[in-house]
Order: structure tokens, then sequence, then C-alpha cells
């Protein structure tokens, strides 16, 4: 009975090892993909069989302690290190690194609500661009969230749209600002001599400026598209070479990063695990306080603290080939002693079945 404990102490560690080698397998394979975030293994002790328990001691007698076998390992978490990594420079003006904790929001072009921004996707990832339809995409396609200009002048009056952005998102409704809604961003609409007319905002989505008010609901004709530091998205209007201001990129933050799920390539979701949600511009104060509307109080929106972003950068691999290539040899041998506790516990097996003989 002992000896089959050996083997099975054995093959558990065989086992804890093995999925070991595959974190460290997942690591180095990531070590060029921009925002990995590598992950770590702790190891954690298995069940143990009392053979007999402890007692306290008396007026006569000592106490003893008790005796346990127990029966190998098993990995007890697996951790990403979510910190913010190296920056890599890229020469292009739409990539954007966060420098800090925090995370982009990406989604569909449907909107979402204040009540379930965890179906949003998460990633460390800026690679940004303007797709046919007009919306700020990253590379997969994914639509980025943040604040956008509302109908009127960019940045004008900004204290009357405050509370929601513009109430019916037509072309002739002249309130001028950044919505406080969450929402898709996306170029401004075109009227016919090609001037950029802003959207509205309604139920949380950016809602185009009406066909009745002069739009061609087409998007504006741009170029020299650009994110700042500040997570500001300008271009300028090819037709009339004005600077529009498009919007501000949002960062979702979480109470405990290393707590959200790893869904697929550069993406994350904010399970329970990872805590409550905040939602900020970059170099701004939190921005979480929303109603069921989707709107918040804004007077913090652009406010110069907090996470900001770089522009023109990337975040490089959370790798580090040094350290994974020492945990390679380290589990390396942990794998191989184990496979010489099944190989003895095999042996010795062999000795008592031929004690018959």
């Amino acid at each position: 009975m002992a000896l089959t404990a050996a083997m099975g102490s054995g093959i558990a560690g065989l086992r804890a090892f093995m999925d070991a080698l595959n974190v460290v397998g997942n690591n180095v394979a990531n070590v060029n993909t921009y925002g990995y975030k590598a992950g770590r293994v702790t190891f954690s002790e298995s069940i143990y069989s009392t053979q007999s328990a402890g007692s306290a001691s008396t007026d006569v007698t000592g106490g003893t302690n008790p005796s346990q076998i127990g029966y190998g390992s098993s990995v007890g978490t697996i951790d990403l290190d979510m910190g913010t990594q190296a920056l890599e420079s890229t020469g292009m003006t739409t990539d954007v690194a966060i420098q800090g904790d925090g995370f982009f929001l990406l989604g569909d072009k449907n909107g979402v609500g204040v009540d379930s921004l965890n179906s949003l996707m998460f990633s460390r990832v800026g690679n940004f661009k303007i797709d046919d339809d007009g919306y700020l995409t990253d590379g997969a396609g994914n639509i980025v969230y943040g604040f956008v200009t509302t109908t009127g002048e960019p940045n004008k009056d900004v204290n009357d749209n405050l509370t929601g952005g513009v109430k019916d998102g037509t072309a002739g409704t002249k309130v001028g600002g950044t919505s406080t809604n969450l929402v898709p961003i996306r170029l401004p609409m075109a009227n016919e001599n090609g001037e950029a007319v802003y959207p509205g905002v309604q139920g949380g989505k950016n809602v185009a400026p009406t066909k009745a008010e002069g739009s061609s609901c087409k998007c504006i004709k741009y170029e020299n598209l650009r994110i700042g530091d500040d997570g500001k998205v300008t271009c300028t209007n090819s037709m009339t070479d004005e600077i529009v201001t498009i919007g501000y990129i949002a960062l979702g933050s979480v109470t405990n990063p290393a707590g959200m799920t790893h869904t697929d390539g550069p993406y994350y979701q904010a399970t329970d695990s990872a805590g409550d949600i905040s939602v900020s511009t970059p170099k701004s104060s939190v921005f979480g306080q929303m109603d069921n509307g989707g709107t918040a109080d804004a007077p913090d929106l652009l406010a110069n603290s907090g996470t900001g972003v770089k522009s023109g950068f990337l975040e490089q691999s959370g790798t580090d080939l040094a350290q994974e290539f020492a945990n390679m040899i380290i589990y390396q041998r942990g794998y191989q002693a184990n496979t010489r506790i099944v190989t003895v516990t095999d042996t010795m097996l062999e000795e008592l079945i031929n004690m018959k003989r």
C-alpha cells in the first residue's frame, strides 16, 4: 500500500511539473508578442493520509505529534504578471501604449450599458486604425470605446454638455462638448460641403446625425490621424483643412488585475475575481460614478492625473527569457526526479512479487 502511495506521489509530481513546463513553453513562445503577460506557477502539497493523530501531554506523559504521509504535489496557482512592461517605439501615430495600470476597452458597434461593462473586452495592445465605416478599431477589428465629441464645435461650452450629450443627435443641435457616455469611437459625419457634423449620443450609443440636416451620413475624409498622450483622437478634415477632435480613448481598471480571465489573443474579461470596474480617460481622475443611463458627472473627465498613454509605442512582452530558461531547468530536473520515484517504486514492487517464487 505504501509503495502504491509512493508511485502515486511520483505521478502527481510528473503531472505538476508538466503543467509548469507548459506555462514556460507558452511564455517563451510569446517572447515577442505585444502586450503579453507572462504566467507564473506556484506548487502546493496534495492531500495527506494520517497514520496516527497527535495527542496533548498529560500529567505523566508528554504529547505526541501526528504522523502523516503526503501524496505528491499539484499546481497551486497560475498567476499573470500584470505589471507594466517596457515600451517599444513603432513610429505609428495611432499606436498607443498604456503607462501604468488599466486596459483599453473594446466591443462591438452596439454600445454597452453601465451595468454591463464586464461584457467589454479588455486589452493592453493599442494598435488602432480607422475602418471603412469610420470606427476606431484594433488590429482584429474590435471597436475602441471612449468619449466622443458631440454635435457642435469640438470642446466648445463643455460644461453645458456634461450630463449625457446631445438630446436628439441631429446636425442642427449646436451644443458642443465631450460626451459623458462611454460609446464606440467613430469619425464625425460630413455634410454637403464636407464639413464635420458631430454625432449625438442616445442610450449609450454613438448616433449619426440625420439626413434632414444636410448630412450625407458618410464620414468625413480625413488625414493625419493621431492619438495623443492624453488619449485624444484627432485628424485633419481633408475637405476643410480643419483639425477635428474625434474623442478620447477610455481606459478601464479593475480592483484585482491579476483576477482577469484571459480569453483569446490579447483580450481579457473582467470576471467576478477581478473586482469592480472603473473607467477613466488617460491622465484623468477615475470616471466611474455612472448612472443607469450610461452617463456621469464628469468634472474630472479631462483632469491632469492618473494613468496615461504613450503615442507611437506598444507594450513589449512580459516574458523574461533568462528567468524562463532557469525555470525550465528547474522543472526539467523536478520532472526527472519524479520519474526516478516511479522507477524505483516499480522495482520494489517487482521484488515484492518475486518473493513468492
